[in-house]
């Protein structure tokens, strides 16, 4: 692991920072959460710097530490020896100019970005008709799914003008020209609210446009809303209510990209953007039945969003099909520099799968869990129709993570990054206050010890290394979306997934897959998913309530 230094966590628990005195009984009792046992004679000694260390803290403490401060150090997810690939070639993408207006019209909520892009090219349809489309089902239908926090409807009108102004004059930026999108509530755009789904800040405006809105603005994507996230990216339940699920709104969506999955399963937006740092694409996307990509670590700079976790956090498209993620991630992809934890990197997608050379596995510990007949199972016999050789593998879920070490950094890291809120009491205003949710996690993650923290990253490097060599033999792995300890691995090491809908389960509720890649290497794993979705369908199902 290059370049990944603790940020300003105390070597002792918080619990000795305040009105307590320090004496060596205080300090025996703290050092037992780091599993220690010093002698009498060590704690008389520690008692003067312990002090020392308290009077730095306390004068940090006056300081302010919004969200927004950066930490100037980065995570990255590339082993030993492997280069970054920087080599882009053109990409041909397959817009069909031959599509045509629906008779009714409602149809076009569900087609593809594609599609979409071949109407506006062909001059069939105008970006400005497109967006008032769309935000007239937001209008419709943003209430029912509990998805939408903010409408942008004078910056979408403005902004779809524009495209139609460039296309008259022939200036066409590519597949995203004049396609309306939805951005989950956590990246900033001047001039409107960026809530992050909580109460304690509702009513906060950033002033500083975040870099993937930046990104989908030059490529003439038009943002009608912002849509909801669990409150500071945990599951579906924020400030204004519960994202619901398409196909049955007495459900939640999951999150935390609750309101990217739900609107654009809905056909409220052709695609939206989400963000994960353990499950928050994968989860409302198996849910929803939505077709999510979370890439690399690092591919896309976070800059102008909330941080939650530095070195866990990631940006990624939330669609209906594979090769919408393909063309959405290809214009997200890339940095400013004022992420440190993001670079520059190639993706050259072809839409392509050439089975016959493809190394595919399953994993059949966790597929041997699932009783046949199964839509599991059912996966892997399509992929072998089509083509691959689909092998067994045990994923070693013992051996690469035999200790739970996601949960000491993302702890550690979002209580640093929400500071301020724990340290005002302003956490007393989130709406869930169980022992499972964010402000007792934060106040439980002050006696981590920064050494334990230091540690546990000091472990991911192992686990790094080793998740590289494992995967060297193999191009795509197939698994069940939540089995095992895959989740937690892949999102600890950077490596790259999508989930997509294979199905209905008996409640008919959407089931889901997911395929894992090698670093940096998407467009492998999209392509696959894309062969999967041209052979089935499953993802052109779309809920009943909202053809209309």
């Amino acid at each position: 692991m290059r370049n990944f230094i603790c940020f300003f966590l105390a070597l002792l628990p918080a619990c000795l920072i305040g009105q307590q005195v320090l004496d060596t009984t205080a300090i025996a009792k703290a050092i037992t959460l780091a599993d220690l046992n010093f002698t009498s004679a060590e704690l008389d000694s520690m008692q003067e710097g312990v002090k020392d260390n308290q009077t730095i803290y306390r004068e940090m403490h006056k300081r302010p530490i919004p969200n927004s401060l950066a930490f100037p150090f980065a995570f990255s997810p590339v082993p030993t020896g492997v280069m970054v690939p920087v080599k882009q070639s053109a990409i041909k993408w397959n817009i069909p100019l031959n599509v045509q207006i629906p008779a009714d019209t409602n149809q076009l909520a569900f087609y593809s970005v594609l599609e979409l892009a071949g109407l506006l090219q062909s001059k069939k349809i105008t970006s400005v008709a497109l967006t008032q489309f769309f935000l007239n089902r937001l209008r419709k239908w943003g209430d029912t799914l509990e998805c939408v926090i903010t409408l942008t409807p004078e910056l979408a009108l403005q902004q779809a003008a524009a495209a139609d102004a460039d296309l008259k004059k022939g200036i066409y930026r590519g597949p995203l020209h004049g396609i309306p999108y939805g951005l989950k509530d956590l990246f900033a755009v001047k001039g409107y609210k960026t809530t992050w789904g909580s109460v304690p800040y509702k009513d906060q405006v950033i002033d500083e446009d975040a870099f993937v809105y930046e990104q989908l603005r030059k490529a003439g994507a038009v943002l009608c809303a912002k849509l909801t996230l669990g409150e500071l990216a945990y599951n579906d339940l924020w400030f204004g209510g519960k994202t619901r699920n398409p196909w049955d709104i007495s459900q939640g969506s999951s999150g935390s990209s609750a309101g990217s999955a739900s609107a654009t399963v809905a056909g409220l937006l052709p695609f939206a953007i989400g963000t994960e740092t353990l499950g928050s694409i994968v989860s409302p996307s198996h849910t929803c039945g939505a077709t999510g990509l979370r890439p690399t670590f690092g591919s896309i700079s976070r800059s102008g969003a909330m941080v939650l976790c530095w070195s866990l956090d990631k940006v990624g498209p939330i669609c209906r099909s594979a090769e919408d993620a393909a063309v959405v991630f290809y214009y997200l992809k890339g940095t400013d520099g004022k992420d440190p934890g993001s670079m520059e990197r190639s993706f050259n997608y072809t839409g392509v799968a050439p089975f016959k050379k493809l190394r595919i596995a399953y994993v059949s510990n966790y597929f041997d869990r699932i009783k046949k007949p199964a839509q599991q199972w059912d996966v892997i016999d399509v992929f072998r129709k089509l083509g691959a050789q689909v092998e067994p593998i045990v994923f070693p879920d013992s051996l690469l993570y035999p200790v739970n070490i996601i949960d000491p950094i993302l702890s550690a890291e979002s209580a640093a990054a929400f500071d301020e809120l724990t340290r005002t009491n302003r956490d007393d205003l989130i709406r869930r206050q169980d022992k499972n949710f964010w402000p007792n996690s934060f106040r439980v993650a002050r006696v981590i010890p920064a050494v334990e923290y230091i540690n546990a990253n000091r472990h991911r490097s192992t686990l790094i290394q080793a998740m590289h060599e494992f995967m060297k033999s193999y191009d795509v792995i197939i698994t069940p979306s939540f089995a095992g300890s895959q989740l937690q691995i892949t999102n600890l090491t950077g490596h790259p997934v999508v989930v997509f809908p294979i199905g209905f389960n008996q409640r008919g509720l959407p089931n889901s897959i997911t395929l894992i890649g090698n670093l940096f290497d998407e467009a492998t794993i999209l392509a696959v998913a894309k062969a999967y979705q041209d052979a089935t369908g499953f993802n052109k199902s779309h809920p009943g309530k909202f053809k209309r």
